[in-house]
């Protein structure tokens, strides 16, 4: 949290804040600031702290008002409000209200009893789960306000002494697989990324522990004890490695990663348990140890692409062993890193370089954390683990058009853990557009996403929050969402300043930082908060933003993040029109072949019903392939021939070369299944991409399915806004490309895709004439043609028909009666008993 705004009035004076640049020496004789320059030297556990203390004259009232601004962590899916509420003394009147607003609905809100200190950890609460006596929560779908007013009774009960402990609130908002939510306002955009329902990815975890003598007693028993919990927690596909750590460096398992299994986890918690505390402290050797473990398994299986490699390092205290210089650590970890992998590190007690284990993290796309000896070691260290156990997306690059943005904050994230969030700012610079475009691409094992939308930026009635009931106060609401980004600008201008080796690029990123948060009034490392007098009866003057010179941060922070970012996104995907192909099951459901070389098509009706699953496509036994439909019942229509209506409300696309996959696809979702299950939205554009299948998404518009660059079906969405009684949404499935299929293919479809048909005159001595390709057109209106297909005479009628939502039209030769004669055997032959049945020839079912 930065500070941005403390005022006070005593008697009939006001006094202000105003941040301003730190100077090397400051003193006031009516105020005193402190900012701690790290949580190694005093500051209370961990945190940095400011301190302000004022004299107040007898019989004088005092107000006080801090404003101050925090950019909420996700963690374990939840976000966590955290409020301490330690006034040292009873209170006579105690309240606090909280008030939140979230456009996108709040779920899951629950306010947890007061947590003292000590038993800060996973979020996890032991016991009563009730919130703190006198808590009242009342919310509706966007908006929530939680009031906390215990009486001076109920504060007894609590804690006499008057320290009650932190008021806690945890929530989520709506999300789905998407682009995720983007605000934008007054210029300005805010990008809030956290997908669900992505199954996670395998993982390599190397454990490097701490075993030295200052680990004896209670840090090493509750190191073993979170290790116990967390090693039961490693998934089957997961492979893992412990190194112990003193003067020697003690490895579990030499020159390997260990799969999980119950063998493998019981000898693995043996040995954590055998671990003895003895000797100095060798930090350099065992993180090069525990680098070439994984640095040897990525390339020796070239698992690179579809898993997460990690080093989590704990310890609690310095270098004493081996290399003891910070800056060769830090320059030795990196080479041996080399982006490959993540490096997360963890600092126990007071005697830890926090400075050495922050930067070592930051260099390594990695997260530290710091705890206090006197803590719950076990239940922190678990719920660390429990942020980064579950990786769901690697290499996250999420782009804006360049014409549309700048000054953008990190876009480039090597992994995103379920429960967490990925945030970027920025600013517009394109006025004139009305929509800003996304794209997000990422990798989930085996596949590629691509998520693509268009942002409304004509968002102000949605994005303001001026008026909204308990906001009204709020300083520079109206501009929240610049301010999050000059937040989190300032947030990584020094970070970036932390990882620096030069004292120019030093200087050069403090004056960027300090002036940044001049500009927006936040007090950070190199600002402070000085007093001032506003005189008789005023009121503190109105915060002003003015745009501070942001010219090269961008292009700066990009240097410094860590880890290459690879080049954009193309922007040919948009630009790509699909296919459009004759042959197709759209409508009631309506069937089109289409014979290129015979220049002509054929249709034909299926009335089927409600219910069925007819085969479309069947050629499970050589290419692997097997596409089936559900129909789905309607009324008919007034005054017509049909008793029902059907339309495909589901399409099963199966295939099993060179692996197993299917895909079940509906009007409003699409179920991806390679082993690993992903879900995709109909609404969203996306592509996602496997090594033998890609599936393409355009927004409540269509979905492309690609198998091995030689099979493509296109399933269109027909949505209705106001749908009559005989109209339900519903797809249409049209193939574009059959290279990939056999000449064996079967099914309502795909037995014609490789056979030809000739069209006949039947005169009225019933001798029949070949039709030859250039008499068609002379055929069209005449109502008595025949069709030879492998032997049988087919009667048809000429007939008009428009496919692919109206777009088109058809010429085409009908065959009544369900495609009697024309298709093999009749339509109930081509019933399949479950969406999934993958007959491998007419007649025959089988199930994948």
């Amino acid at each position: 949290a930065d500070i941005s705004c403390l005022s006070r009035s005593i008697g009939n004076k006001t006094y202000y804040g105003e941040v301003t640049g730190k100077e090397k020496k400051h003193s006031d004789d009516k105020e005193k600031q402190k900012k701690a320059p790290s949580p190694t030297n005093g500051s209370e556990n961990g945190y940095e702290t400011f301190k302000a203390s004022v004299f107040i004259p007898r019989k004088m009232q005092a107000r006080f008002l801090l404003h101050y601004e925090e950019l909420l962590q996700r963690r374990l899916g939840k976000y966590e409000y955290t409020l301490s509420i330690r006034p040292q003394q009873l209170v006579g009147r105690l309240r606090v209200e909280v008030n939140i607003l979230e456009n996108s609905g709040i779920v899951s809100l629950e306010v947890p009893p007061l947590r003292n200190s000590k038993h800060k950890g996973n979020g996890k609460v032991e016991g009563d789960v009730s919130p703190p006596p006198s808590t009242v929560v009342g919310h509706t779908k966007t908006l929530a306000k939680i009031t906390f007013s215990p009486s001076v009774v109920e504060q007894t009960r609590i804690a006499r002494n008057g320290i009650l402990g932190d008021f806690i609130i945890r929530y989520d908002v709506n999300r789905e697989l998407s682009i995720g939510d983007v605000q934008i306002l007054n210029g300005y955009f805010v990008h809030y990324f956290a997908p669900t329902d992505l199954p996670p990815l395998p993982k390599n975890v190397v454990f490097v522990l701490d075993s030295s003598a200052s680990m004896v007693g209670t840090k090493l028993k509750q190191t073993k004890e979170a290790l116990f919990t967390i090693l039961q927690d490693l998934r089957p596909e997961d492979h893992f490695n412990i190194i112990g750590f003193s003067n020697r460096i003690k490895v579990w398992q030499q020159n390997q990663m260990v799969p999980v299994t119950p063998n493998n986890i019981r000898d693995a918690k043996k040995y954590i348990h055998n671990m003895s505390p003895t000797g100095g402290t060798n930090i350099n050797s065992a993180l090069q140890t525990g680098a070439k473990l994984l640095n040897d398994y990525i390339a020796q299986n070239d698992i690179d692409a579809r898993s997460v490699s990690l080093i989590i390092f704990l310890t609690d205290g310095r270098p004493t062993v081996g290399e003891t210089q910070s800056s060769k650590i830090l320059s030795n970890t990196k080479d041996a890193v080399r982006d490959k992998f993540c490096l997360f590190t963890i600092g126990i007690g007071n005697d830890v370089d926090h400075k050495l284990l922050e930067r070592m993290a930051l260099e390594n796309c990695g997260m530290t954390r710091h705890f206090q000896e006197d803590e719950d070691a076990a239940s922190h260290l678990k719920g660390f683990y429990d942020e980064i156990g579950t990786p769901l997306l690697s290499d996250i690059r999420i782009d804006y058009p360049e014409d549309s943005v700048e000054q953008v904050t990190q876009n480039f994230f090597p992994n995103y853990f379920n429960g967490s969030e990925i945030i970027i700012a920025g600013k517009l610079i394109n006025h004139t557009s009305d929509s800003l475009h996304v794209e997000v691409t990422a990798s989930n094992s085996k596949k590629y996403i691509l998520l693509k939308t268009d942002v409304a930026i004509d968002l102000q009635s949605r994005n303001d929050i001026t008026g909204i009931p308990g906001l009204e106060d709020g300083k520079g609401d109206k501009n929240y969402i610049e301010r999050a980004w000059s937040y989190l600008t300032i947030k990584e201008l020094i970070k970036s300043r932390l990882k620096s080796d030069y004292n120019k690029e030093k200087d050069d990123l403090m004056e960027k930082a300090k002036s940044m948060a001049l500009a927006y009034n936040f007090v950070t490392p190199f600002t402070v908060l000085k007093m001032r007098e506003a005189g008789l009866h005023s009121e503190p003057p109105q915060e002003e933003f003015i745009s501070p010179s942001t010219d090269g941060i961008g292009e700066k922070l990009q240097s410094l993040q860590g880890h290459k970012v690879p080049p954009g996104i193309r922007r040919q995907h948009d630009k790509q029109r699909i296919k459009i192909s004759k042959t197709s099951a759209d409508g009631d459901p309506h069937f089109v072949i289409d014979f290129p070389s015979s220049k002509f098509s054929v249709c034909f009706n299926i009335d089927g019903e409600p219910g069925d699953i007819l085969r479309l496509v069947s050629d499970h036994k050589e290419s692997g392939v097997t596409v089936n439909g559900k129909l789905i019942g309607a009324p008919a229509p007034p005054n017509g021939h049909k008793k029902h209506r059907t339309y495909f409300s589901t399409i099963t696309i199966l295939s099993n070369k060179p692996e197993r996959s299917y895909l079940e696809i509906t009007p409003k979702r699409i179920i991806l299944d390679d082993g690993e299950r992903l879900l995709l939205s109909c609404d969203r554009s996306a592509v996602v991409r496997s090594s033998s299948l890609e599936v393409s998404i355009s927004a409540n518009s269509n979905i492309t399915v690609t198998i091995r660059n030689t099979i493509s079906f296109v399933i269109l969405i027909h949505h209705y806004k106001k749908p009559a009684p005989y109209q339900r949404n519903h797809l249409g499935f049209y193939i574009s490309n059959s290279k990939g299929l056999s000449s064996d293919s079967h099914g309502l479809l795909g037995q014609f895709l490789n056979h030809d048909i000739k069209l006949l005159q039947e005169p009225l001595n019933t001798s029949h004439q070949q039709v030859g390709q250039n008499q068609t057109e002379a055929l069209k209106p005449n109502p008595t043609n025949t069709l030879k297909v492998k032997g049988r005479l087919v009667p048809v009628v000429w007939k008009q028909r428009r496919i692919y939502n109206g777009k088109q039209e058809v010429d085409c030769w009908f065959a009544k009666n369900n495609a009697d004669k024309l298709i093999d055997g009749s339509y109930k032959d081509y019933l399949a008993s479950h969406p999934f049945d993958t007959g491998t020839s007419f007649g025959t079912i089988n199930s994948l």
